[in-house]
């Protein structure tokens, strides 16, 4: 497929398509891209809606969304009653959404968060909502370095979240209230520690992966689940970069 050009001249990459037949397509959505234009960041030029509507030269309808600095599993319809049936089912929570997420410190062995949620530009006195999320510690690494000073290593977590609630940066604002917000989190998190992993990973990244989504097909009603799996993206340097965070010395899984 060819590069999609960009009115200022630049070109971006196509997207990779994990999944499509005529009522709806699945994509791989990189880290740092923008699920559509929004005057919030007037000056990014990645756009997977535009991109996508142009590499299929067709139409798309976003039907859910993920944060800018989240990779992975984005679905998008191909025309309206398609988009209409998809949002309801998100609407009614008849969806299972599975993220990965690289964490501060040693996350407990499983961990319900249910903490209630106002939208971040709500006023002090708006209602909150709530808001659920299941987290599942799925290994562990001690880094034999500290980052502070205060403690001969520095922990972290690799965490399966299932929200079962769709607030905005929900995975992320609930982590950080248990105290073991995610790497790489420059709202959420911490800085300085941000920065210190960086230097050590390569790279200055949200270490959050949306790796799987359940739904039912919105003609057929077929359940559906549609993955990004890193061992299977051996194409995307994203996948690449998850490996290689994985293939660190001293990880240890959790059974």
């Amino acid at each position: 497929m060819p590069d999609t050009a960009l009115p200022d001249g630049s070109a971006n990459p196509p997207l990779h398509i994990l999944w499509q037949d005529e009522h709806m397509v699945v994509v791989y959505k990189p880290a740092g891209w923008l699920v559509h234009r929004t005057g919030l960041d007037a000056h990014e030029t990645r756009f997977v809606m535009q991109t996508l509507r142009d590499q299929l030269g067709h139409h798309v309808w976003p039907v859910h969304r993920l944060d800018k600095g989240t990779c992975g599993v984005l679905l998008m319809a191909l025309h309206k009653q398609a988009a209409q049936a998809l949002a309801a089912s998100f609407a009614a929570h008849e969806t299972r959404k599975e993220y990965r997420a690289l964490v501060r410190g040693w996350l407990p062995e499983t961990l319900e968060v249910d903490h209630p949620l106002k939208p971040d530009d709500a006023p002090e006195d708006a209602p909150v909502q709530d808001a659920h999320t299941h987290l599942r510690c799925l290994a562990r690494l001690s880094w034999p370095e500290s980052y502070d000073g205060r403690h001969p290593e520095t922990r972290i977590s690799l965490v399966e979240a299932l929200p079962t609630t769709g607030r905005r940066h929900q995975i992320r604002r609930h982590l950080k209230h248990v105290a073991h917000p995610i790497i790489g989190d420059a709202t959420h998190g911490k800085g300085p520690l941000n920065r210190w992993w960086a230097e050590r990973l390569g790279q200055q990244r949200l270490w959050l992966h949306a790796r799987a989504l359940e739904i039912a097909h919105p003609v057929s009603g077929q359940p559906m689940r549609f993955e990004a799996d890193w061992s299977s993206l051996t194409q995307l340097q994203e996948a690449r970069d998850w490996r290689k965070l994985l293939a660190l010395p001293g990880w240890q899984p959790i059974a």
